[in-house]
C-alpha cells in the first residue's frame, strides 16, 4: 500500500497550520503592543502660548492699571479702563476684548477716550497639558508676563533726568476667568513717574490694582519710569515684573515673572573713542555664550586700550582669555594692547550664567572702554548690553504633573498597582503576547517534525513488488 498520499495530506495540514499560526502571531503581537502603547500614551500637550511681546497684532488694546490700593478688592469695576496712547493691537482670544477695569475704585482723573477694537481672531485659547496617570490634575489657572526693556537714547546725556516707559504684556493662559495683579521692582536710579493705579510699596517695589480677564485674553500696559541723570554711574541696571492670577473656587494662585534691562547708550560723549558691545544670549541648554566688544580709537595718536566688563549676579566669565583678569566675581579687566589712530580692536569673552540668573533674564551688563594716547588725556566711555536666556522664555507651569509612561506595557487610565506589580490590563497584554509566541513555536515544531518524517521516508529504498505466481 502506498503511504505517500497520506503523508502529503499530513504535510499540507501542517503547512496550513503553520501559516495560520505565523499570521496570527505576527499580526497579533504588534497590534496588542501598539494598542497598549496608544492606550496609555498621554495626551499631546497643547502648544505653549507664543511670546506676547514678539507677535505684532496679537494683543488687546493696551491699558493702564487704574486703581491703587495695597489690597484691592474683587468687586466689579464701575467703568471702562483707561487706555494708553499707543496703537491698539489685535486681540488673540476667541472673543478677546479690552480687559475690564481694575477691581479697585476708579481714579478721579478725567474720563479717557474710548478706542474701537479691531476684530478678534477665531483662535481658541491655549489649554494646559494633560496629566500623566496617577498624577495630580493640572491647575486651571495660568498667567504669563513679558516685558520690553527701558532703552535710553543719546538725549539722556543732555538731561537732568529722563521719563520713559516700560511696556508689560500679560496673558491669561488658564481655563477660567482670572483676577490678575501686577507688581514691579525698579533698580536704583529709577523711580515711578506716576503710573495710574500703581503705588510705592518700599524698596523700589510698586504694586498695582487687578484686572478681571477671560481665559485667553491678553492686554498691555505702560509703566512710566523716571531715570535719574546720574543713574548711568550704577550700570548695569535691571528690574523685574511679577504677575499673580487667582479665581474664586480654584486652587492657586498662578504666578509668573520676567526681568527687564535698563540700556544706556555709549557715553558720556567724549571725542577720540568709540565703543560697541553686542548682547549675550543663552540657548535652552544653558551652555556658556560669548560677549563681543569693539573699542575704537578715533583720535590722531595711537593709544593703549583697555576694556572692563561688569556682569550682574549669577553671570560670570569662567575662563578669562589671555590679557584678561578677574578683578572680582562681577568685574573682568582686559588689556587689548595698542589701538592705532583710526583703528578698532575686538574682544570676545566667554560668559556663563547660573540657572537662576537665566530664569531672571532679561538682565543687563556693562562695558567700560578706555584709550590712553601717548600724548594727551585718557578717554573713557561706558554702555550697557542685554543678556537673554531661552529658559526665561519657556511657558510657566502652574502645577507640575508627571508625564505618563509610553512603554509597550502601558495601560490606558490604569494607575500603578498598589502592590507594586502589573495592572490587570498589563497582565492581559503579557498573556496575549506569550500565547502568540507559544503558537509560533508550536507551529515551527510541527513543521520541523513533518519535514524530518518526509526526509526519512524519501531515504528508505522502495520495496520491490512481490512476485506473482
Amino acid at each position: 500500500m502506498d503511504v505517500r498520499p497520506a503523508r502529503r495530506a499530513a504535510d499540507r495540514r501542517v503547512a496550513a497550520l503553520l501559516a495560520v499560526s505565523l499570521a496570527f502571531g505576527v499580526a497579533a503581537l504588534p497590534g496588542w503592543a501598539a494598542g497598549a502603547t496608544v492606550a496609555h500614551a498621554p495626551a499631546a500637550p497643547a502648544d505653549p502660548p507664543g511670546d506676547p511681546a514678539g507677535e505684532p497684532g496679537d494683543e488687546t488694546p493696551p491699558v493702564e492699571p487704574t486703581a491703587t490700593d495695597p489690597a484691592p478688592t474683587e468687586a466689579p469695576p464701575t467703568g471702562p479702563p483707561p487706555e494708553t496712547a499707543t496703537p491698539a493691537p489685535t486681540p488673540t482670544g476667541p472673543a478677546a476684548t479690552t480687559p475690564a477695569g481694575p477691581v479697585d475704585p476708579p481714579p478721579t482723573s478725567t474720563a479717557p477716550a474710548t478706542t474701537t477694537l479691531p476684530p478678534a481672531t477665531s483662535a481658541p485659547p491655549p489649554r494646559p497639558s494633560a496629566p500623566g496617570p496617577g498624577g495630580p490634575a493640572p491647575s486651571r489657572l495660568g498667567v504669563r508676563v513679558s516685558t520690553e526693556d527701558v532703552t535710553l537714547t543719546e538725549a539722556y546725556w543732555n538731561a537732568e533726568d529722563t521719563t520713559t516707559t516700560l511696556r508689560v504684556t500679560v496673558t491669561n493662559t488658564g481655563e477660567v476667568a482670572e483676577l490678575i495683579r501686577l507688581s514691579y521692582t525698579l533698580p536704583a536710579g529709577l523711580t515711578d513717574a506716576g503710573t495710574p493705579g500703581c503705588a510705592a510699596a518700599g524698596g523700589g517695589e510698586y504694586h498695582c490694582g487687578g484686572w478681571p480677564t477671560a481665559a485667553g485674553d491678553r492686554f498691555s500696559t505702560l509703566v512710566r519710569v523716571r531715570v535719574d541723570g546720574a543713574a548711568w554711574r550704577r550700570m548695569p541696571l535691571s528690574g523685574a515684573v511679577r504677575v499673580s492670577a487667582s479665581a474664586p473656587g480654584v486652587a492657586g494662585p498662578a504666578d509668573d515673572n520676567e526681568g527687564f534691562a535698563v540700556l544706556f547708550p555709549p557715553g558720556p560723549p567724549v571725542p577720540g573713542i568709540s565703543l560697541d558691545a553686542g548682547g549675550v544670549a543663552f540657548d535652552i541648554s544653558g551652555a556658556a555664550s560669548e560677549l563681543g566688544v569693539r573699542l575704537g580709537n578715533t583720535g590722531k595718536a595711537d593709544a593703549a586700550g583697555r576694556i572692563e566688563v561688569v556682569l550682574p549676579a549669577g553671570v560670570t566669565v569662567p575662563t578669562p582669555p589671555a590679557g584678561c583678569a578677574a578683578l572680582d566675581q562681577a568685574r573682568t579687566r582686559c588689556d587689548v594692547g595698542t589701538v592705532p589712530a583710526g583703528g578698532t580692536v575686538a574682544l570676545r569673552l566667554p560668559v556663563s550664567a547660573t540657572a537662576e540668573a537665566q530664569r531672571d533674564a532679561p538682565l543687563a551688563g556693562a562695558v567700560i572702554g578706555r584709550v590712553d594716547p601717548r600724548s594727551g588725556q585718557a578717554r573713557q566711555l561706558q554702555m550697557s548690553f542685554r543678556i537673554t536666556a531661552a529658559a526665561a522664555m519657556s511657558t510657566p507651569i502652574a502645577t507640575p504633573a508627571p508625564a505618563g509612561s509610553q512603554g509597550v506595557l502601558a495601560a490606558a487610565g490604569a494607575g500603578p498597582d498598589p502592590a507594586g506589580g502589573l495592572t490587570s490590563v498589563q497582565r492581559t497584554a503579557v498573556i496575549l503576547i506569550v500565547v502568540s509566541v507559544l503558537l509560533v513555536v508550536l507551529a515551527l515544531a510541527l513543521a520541523t517534525t513533518a519535514l524530518r518524517r518526509r526526509l526519512a521516508g524519501q531515504a528508505r529504498p522502495a520495496r520491490a513488488p512481490a512476485p506473482s505466481d
